[in-house]
């Protein structure tokens, strides 16, 4: 059923997906296994993105079902107290950027990766983040953009957490589909990626 469902997501049978699920969750199956199974599957999605296999509307598919499939399985999941968290994670989209399904597929990699994740959604400003840091405290802040304007916003941001001194108290991750290097500089991150998979190696990195 494990490999069905793989199988299914990779493939992008999301009827079948979805009945799987449904036919997991009844069925008494661990919420935490359907989980990793969308991650694993997630992981394939990824590498057949990165080969030009799959395009922008099988992720925007993906993550429709990634989305599908945490709603109907998060129900069943216990809630770990915080201390048993890797680490804590603000996630948004940046000011001048609506861009969300990329956002979303790294917030749900994160979280079945063991991350408490705050998302603050799309078009959030520096001032935002800034409240947002002293509020819920993360180890991460993670920065998502898609548009080259994004970069201007995520170094306002940068600098804002910077300037309200809570830089040193926080690793600030960067991504997006144009994201490189020089970015990362420009910007003041302290790492950047360009997928889901990228983000969790950068926390389990800073986190452990």
């Amino acid at each position: 059923m494990s490999e069905q469902l793989v199988k299914a997501i990779v493939e992008m049978d999301e009827d079948t997906a979805l009945a799987l699920t449904n036919q997991l969750v009844s069925e008494g199956a661990d919420p935490m296994s359907i989980l990793e199974d969308c991650r694993v599957a997630m992981g394939e999605v990824g590498k057949r993105f990165e080969a030009g296999e799959y395009y922008i509307p099988e992720l925007i598919l993906a993550g429709e079902m990634l989305k599908s499939i945490s709603d109907t399985v998060r129900p069943f999941i216990g809630q770990a107290p915080t201390s048993a968290k890797k680490g804590k994670i603000l996630l948004g989209t940046v000011k001048g950027d609506i861009h969300d399904i990329a956002k979303d597929i790294v917030g749900f990699m994160l979280d079945v990766n063991g991350y408490e994740v705050k998302d603050l959604g799309v078009d959030v400003t520096y001032e935002k983040f800034v409240e947002e840091v002293r509020d819920f405290q993360p180890d991460i802040v993670a920065l998502s953009g898609f548009l080259t304007l994004a970069y201007s916003s995520m170094k306002e941001t940068v600098d804002a957490i910077k300037a309200a001194g809570l830089r040193d108290q926080v690793k600030i991750m960067i991504g997006g589909g144009t994201i490189d290097e020089q970015v990362c500089k420009y910007t003041g991150a302290d790492g950047w990626g360009i997928d889901a998979m990228k983000a969790v190696e950068l926390a389990n990195r800073w986190c452990n």
